[in-house]
């Protein structure tokens, strides 16, 4: 028996009564679970939670920049205005403060990370669980004091944190209660993703079932992998220098602070602090958590898209590599958000180069994916519309980056609404198509349940036509210098003429939120009334697809064996154009046609 199969059965062993609580007890079993099935689900439950709070901020931001200073609808009343039924000055900052805070760190992150990578990786590399069940169990409820700090910081006085979300001293030390709290909510976001990467990286390395070689992954569980990887080095930098603007905020020290000046809320704080310090430290892990926040979506839309192609994987290896380069040099390029700093030139030309470094990998990618398309037999499903929308999406926005990439532009457009196209192309109409299909691809094996593929083609349909009407337009804006963050921009004469365009973004905006109504109802209609699965209704090849919809408890009912990649489709060696990962190679036949005895197998990892 190898290592990895007795190191499966011992932790298979060890854990067998993970996740039940007690017969029946159901806090054991759906609440305070170790079972990575249920913490994946309750991952994605939450985040799909956290998912409309942040579109409904969207939307009072599009309010006041469509129709500033007028009343809003009832409902935007109860949720957004004061007394007079508008947004405030000070509120408007509030929204776009939170709205990026909770898609970034309450749902793009977790929703890939911990509700997919939670839920898929196990599965896909044939393990019964992740290496460290309790420590994954607890990367879900750290989460919660995170989504109590971030919601009752509306509450306080002076209302949630309003520094913008990448809350740049001295402006967010002079904020009051609700930026405390928010940092607060960013520490126990950095402690959960930190806990479950490490069990990421453990389970990948440790817990592969016989036969799945490092090269017989998938790219999921490839992207996962990086991804964690990215989470180890980068979080902690992030998270002590939440730390350290804390400990400025309450206790008086001055690590931002700068000389002669004593922020409201540090009264023994001498100064000497540099407040440029905390963008170093801040843009450190917030450039390479934009790649925490695209390549698992990579990783699944490849997988996708190979199974409706019905082809292999166009170049596994370069795929494998260019993740490794992404991160690689996602971690040398912090220093492009900061070109308008007065950074010195020749770092300034270091950081120019290798930020258009980026665009080589991300090429290989591209091309890569339109490889596997181009000749395939390709079958439109409801998953598949969405991954190759993810592919458009993420060549507008990566075209758009390479512009901001050149420190002469940059310093035009670094505040204007060209920022904000480039980066909703790339991690809303790019990560978040990537979810989309994700959750069509992979509920049939959640939930045992196939989702409507009409309601889902309705849902796509309208969804990616509100999309580009809302961000593309975006572009045209910030090429005529509209400012971004500002409640008002029309008092000043030069962007009046581009009122009417925000009109058409925020009807668009309303459109594309409405529409989500349509994928709420197929989602949770589909659980009762959906038709049944089965173990494989793609006719995929990964390995997940071998266990019942949905697993059980362990996972397989029988030890998976792993014999080939994850991209054998359309194989000459079996009549069917899909041949599983952990299906025994047919047996050879004499040259009368007999069956022989099978050679023997080479011994498993």
């Amino acid at each position: 028996m190898s290592s990895i199969t007795a190191g499966s059965h011992e932790h298979h062993d060890a854990h067998a009564a993970h996740g039940q609580g007690g017969v029946g007890h159901f806090l054991g079993t759906y609440v305070f679970s170790r079972d990575h099935k249920i913490i994946g689900i309750q991952f994605l439950f939450s985040t799909l939670i956290w998912f409309l709070i942040g579109g409904l901020l969207a939307l009072g931001i599009r309010w006041q920049l469509a129709w500033p200073w007028q009343d809003m609808p009832v409902i935007g009343r109860m949720l957004f205005a004061g007394e007079g039924g508008q947004i405030s000055p000070e509120f408007y900052t509030i929204l776009f403060t939170m709205h990026a805070t909770i898609m970034i760190f309450f749902v793009i992150i977790p929703i890939l990370a911990g509700a997919f990578g939670n839920y898929l990786i196990p599965l896909m590399i044939g393990a019964d669980d992740m290496a460290f069940p309790t420590l994954n169990m607890l990367s879900y409820w750290f989460m919660w004091p995170a989504f109590l700090a971030i919601g009752a910081s509306f509450f306080v006085e002076g209302g949630a944190a309003k520094a913008g979300w990448t809350s740049y001293p001295p402006l967010s030390l002079t904020d009051l209660n609700g930026q405390t709290l928010w940092l607060i909510g960013l520490t126990f976001v950095g402690v959960s993703s930190m806990m479950g990467s490490v069990n990421y990286m453990t389970t990948i390395i440790q817990m592969r079932a016989p036969g799945m070689t490092m090269f017989r992954l998938p790219m999921t569980i490839w992207a996962m992998f990086i991804t964690a990887i990215l989470q180890a080095f980068a979080l902690p930098v992030l998270t002590a220098a939440g730390f350290m603007q804390l400990m400025d905020r309450t206790i008086g020290t001055g690590f931002f602070i700068p000389e002669g000046w004593s922020a409201n809320n540090a009264p023994l704080a001498s100064g000497g602090g540099q407040p440029l310090l905390w963008q170093h430290l801040f843009w450190f892990y917030s450039h390479p958590a934009v790649y925490i926040m695209i390549l698992p979506a990579m990783g699944m839309v490849s997988d996708i898209i190979a199974c409706f192609s019905r082809k292999p994987l166009f170049g596994y290896k370069p795929m494998v590599y260019s993740i490794a380069g992404i991160a690689g040099l996602g971690f040398i390029v912090w220093g492009h958000h900061m070109f308008v700093s007065g950074m010195n030139p020749a770092l300034g030309m270091t950081f120019m180069v290798s930020t258009m470094m980026i665009a080589l990998p991300s090429a290989i990618k591209t091309f890569n994916w339109l490889g596997t398309v181009w000749g395939g037999q390709i079958q439109f499903t409801t998953p598949m519309l969405y991954a190759l929308s993810f592919v458009a999406m993420f060549i507008i926005g990566g075209l758009s980056g390479i512009f901001m990439a050149a420190t002469p532009v940059d310093i035009f457009i670094h505040d204007t609404y060209f920022i904000v196209a480039h980066f909703h192309y790339v991690l809303f109409a790019g990560t978040a198509m990537g979810v989309f299909g994700a959750i069509y691809f992979w509920y049939p094996k959640m939930f045992g349940r196939m989702m409507n593929e009409t309601a889902g083609k309705i849902h796509f349909f309208f969804t990616f036509l509100f999309l580009n009407g809302t961000f593309f337009t975006m572009h045209i804006l910030g090429a005529g210098g509209f400012p971004r963050r500002l409640a008002d921009p029309y008092h000043y004469q030069t962007f009046a003429h581009l009122q009417p365009l925000n009109v058409f973004m925020t009807w668009c905006a309303i459109g594309m939120v409405a529409v989500q109504v349509i994928f709420a109802l197929n989602f949770f209609l589909s659980m009762f009334f959906g038709p049944k699965a089965g173990r494989n209704p793609w006719h995929a090849n990964g390995l997940e697809w071998a266990a019942p919809s949905p697993p059980g408890h362990g996972n397989f009912d029988f030890q998976p064996v792993i014999y080939r990649g994850p991209y054998e489709y359309n194989s000459p060696e079996v009549d069917t154009d899909y041949y599983p990962q952990n299906e025994p190679p047919p047996e050879p036949k004499s040259e009368s046609g007999e069956e022989t005895e099978p050679p023997p197998q080479p011994p498993a990892e």
